[in-house]
């Protein structure tokens, strides 16, 4: 049975109502379709907690299997639809897949929040996939791109092309203004200071750019950008939000109208998910995926799992509801005690009804118990 806070009782209570959801035949009226960017600032704020320590910058994924997923999430789309996830770019791959209402990015770092408001300009900014690489990368635009080039040929422009100091001062200036002059966010010094930090990563990097930038983690085997955004399925379709012009126009229009919203948050905190799940709740919608990565694993060296399944159990979902995580078993790092659990980055898609039934039941008690549920 879905498990949701009580309906919306007259039309007025729709508020934040958003997306038109493709193929549907649905269109909201313009004063219904966005939230402001008053209203978007305040729920950045009065959703988020201090920021919390993790042990990389992260920005940029490391799990390039995710292409094999993204046809079971397109399949969960549904009018009410809401997202939920944690972490960079690789957000943007399941939310032009699923085609969601809003989608809520909950990160205990509150640099992710500024990385993605950075994405957030970029994506305003450009109208197509060639005109965002070269933004997001401070590189010219190579000749020769358009809507109907491949992600592989994208990539293949812009792997010889050297960064620009001059695109990056004008570009940085611009994402500046676009978010505190146009939007009235109130970023303040530090945060101005790590937007400059992340996007200098890519500037930097460019298209070799890794998880482990700016961290002690060189070394390892980690996917780059361009490889993460060019990899593909068993069938070699690739599948990444930058794979085709209309998966980049989906999440581009969520942007343009506020509709993913980036917070400050443990899973394990007391105020971020829950807000969230507030928010979805109040307002009918279903929190149709959960994109936690392997955020699970580190809560299990305590007891924090016992209050992130209690923030899960909170969230609005029903039996087609469904939590990916990531796995990095016999790779190091957070799963490194589970061997034999699949290639690095193995994603698992567990129902969350089940999930956070079998949590209520004592079925639950280590990460172990989580891995065996997928077998």
């Amino acid at each position: 049975m879905m498990r949701r806070a009580a309906g919306l009782t007259c039309a007025s209570l729709l508020l934040f109502l958003l997306l038109p959801s493709a193929g549907l035949g649905l269109q909201w009226p313009e004063s219904t379709d966005r939230i402001e960017d008053a209203s978007f600032w305040r729920m950045f704020s009065e959703f988020s907690e201090p920021s919390g320590f993790f042990q990389s910058d992260n920005l940029i994924s490391n799990e390039r299997t995710f292409p094999a997923i993204v046809p079971q999430i397109a399949s969960l789309h549904s009018a009410q639809s809401g997202y939920v996830g944690v972490g960079p770019e690789q957000n943007f791959s399941y939310l032009a897949a699923l085609r969601p209402r809003i989608a809520f990015i909950v990160d205990i770092r509150r640099q992710n929040a500024i990385l993605h408001l950075l994405y957030k300009a970029l994506f305003e900014l450009a109208p197509n996939r060639a005109d965002f690489v070269s933004r997001l990368l401070s590189r010219p635009r190579p000749r020769g791109l358009g809507s109907a080039s491949g992600v592989g040929d994208l990539f293949a422009a812009f792997a010889g092309v050297p960064p620009s100091p001059r695109l990056f001062e004008a570009n940085l200036k611009e994402i500046q203004s676009r978010l505190v002059e146009k939007h009235r966010f109130a970023l303040n010094e530090e945060d101005l200071g790590a937007l400059k930090y992340v996007y200098s990563a890519f500037f930097e990097a460019g298209p070799a750019l890794q998880y482990s930038y700016g961290s002690s983690r060189r070394g390892r085997p980690f996917p780059t950008f361009a490889e993460l955004m060019t990899a593909t399925d068993d069938q070699g379709i690739a599948r990444s939000f930058l794979a085709r012009e209309e998966s980049y126009g989906t999440v581009r229009e969520m942007q343009r109208r506020n509709l993913i919203v980036p917070v400050v948050g443990d899973f394990a905190g007391t105020r971020a998910l829950k807000s969230v799940a507030a928010y979805l709740g109040g307002r009918g919608f279903t929190a149709t995926v959960f994109y936690a990565s392997n955020v699970e694993s580190y809560l299990f060296r305590n007891d924090d799992w016992r209050i992130f399944y209690g923030n899960v159990s909170a969230l609005p979902f029903d039996r087609r509801s469904v939590l990916i995580r990531s796995v990095f078993g016999g790779f190091g790092g957070a799963g490194a005690d589970y061997p034999g659990t699949g290639r690095p980055g193995s994603l698992q898609i567990d129902p969350l009804e089940d999930l956070a039934a079998a949590y209520r039941r004592g079925e639950i008690s280590s990460y172990g118990d989580l891995l065996a549920r997928a077998k």
